[in-house]
């Protein structure tokens, strides 16, 4: 983990020195460095969601886009139909997400689970899943693109940095929301039966952890973090529409398999990483291509470290 703190760091003075040998283009570079950390909050919030339900529940879930897709969605659906305040349409739209996330695990993923189906084909079937509710939102709100009616404010330039009043809110409930999960698992009942589960879920269940009932609240606070990802996301993006979320879903992916799967602070330091590299790169490469340079350092890291930067020894 070390040598990749020195290699980022290197990195980043490397482009740093480039910049100023080309003169001028300093303001740039922070600039750059400014999404790229407003990245990284948002990438943050989905990501820990993702390796916190894969930590308890032990295998990946593909349709985690579409619960983006209900938070955002559910947000805007509450402001412009029913006129709600965006604080109150938001809060809407993660209950929702999380409540989304508990019925399709009911109906659907738990009966697999209590067939014993193997992990990959839950995968399989998350995937599946992930087509059936895209579509179905689709059908809901329509395939164009879309933007929350508040405005988005005019610049603020904070020490080096120029943000949006939207962008620094993103960054601001991701602080509060990382903090929150953190406390979750570390001081509440119901943490601490997440991460006993994690580590052994039989031996979970035999020291008189209700498992069933954990597992349900684990979809729920999943859910609501996808939710809040996605409206993080639609905020920062400011246009988006139904697939916004899943083509970020890959982006997530990397984030969380280079903390290591099912660790969720190695999830805040892959979102950290990641969320910096792909909005550096925007200095060098379209930003069009983010979940390539994405994917890049994820293998860069992990033919390094294959484990991801923490290992999976116990997962939450």
């Amino acid at each position: 983990m070390i040598f990749v703190y020195a290699t980022a760091i290197f990195a980043l003075r490397g482009i740093e020195q480039y910049l100023l040998r080309r003169g001028g283009k300093v303001h740039l570079f922070l600039l750059t460095l400014g999404f790229g950390i407003v990245t990284a909050a948002v990438l943050a919030l989905a990501s820990v969601g993702l390796s916190l339900q894969f930590g308890v529940t032990n295998y990946v879930n593909f349709a985690y886009g579409a619960y983006l897709a209900v938070g955002m969605y559910m947000t805007y659906t509450c402001i412009t139909a029913f006129h709600l305040p965006f604080l109150l349409g938001a809060v809407v739209g993660i209950l929702t997400a999380g409540i989304v996330a508990v019925v399709v695990d009911i109906l659907i993923l738990e009966r697999f689970v209590k067939r014993g189906t193997s992990g990959f084909f839950l995968l399989i079937v998350t995937f599946g899943l992930q087509l059936i509710l895209l579509n179905l939102a689709q059908a809901i709100w329509g395939v164009g693109f879309d933007r929350y009616p508040i405005a988005q404010g005019a610049p603020l330039t904070i020490g080096p940095f120029s943000v949006t009043v939207a962008q620094l809110e993103v960054v601001g409930v991701a602080i509060v929301a990382l903090i929150a999960v953190h406390l979750l698992l570390t001081k509440s009942r119901l943490g601490k039966a997440m991460r006993a589960m994690s580590d052994n879920k039989m031996l979970a269940q035999a020291s008189g952890i209700d498992i069933n009932a954990t597992t349900l609240w684990t979809w729920f606070f999943t859910g609501c973090l996808a939710g809040l990802g996605g409206i993080a996301l639609a905020l920062n993006t400011v246009e988006f529409q139904v697939f916004t979320g899943n083509s970020f879903l890959f982006v997530i992916f990397a984030a969380v398999i280079l903390g290591g799967i099912g660790k969720i602070y190695g999830a805040m330091l892959g979102a950290l990483i990641i969320g910096l590299v792909v909005g550096l790169s925007s200095l060098v490469i379209s930003s069009a291509y983010n979940v390539d340079v994405a994917f890049a350092a994820l293998v860069i890291v992990l033919l390094i470290r294959p484990q991801g930067i923490f290992a999976i020894a116990g997962k939450a």
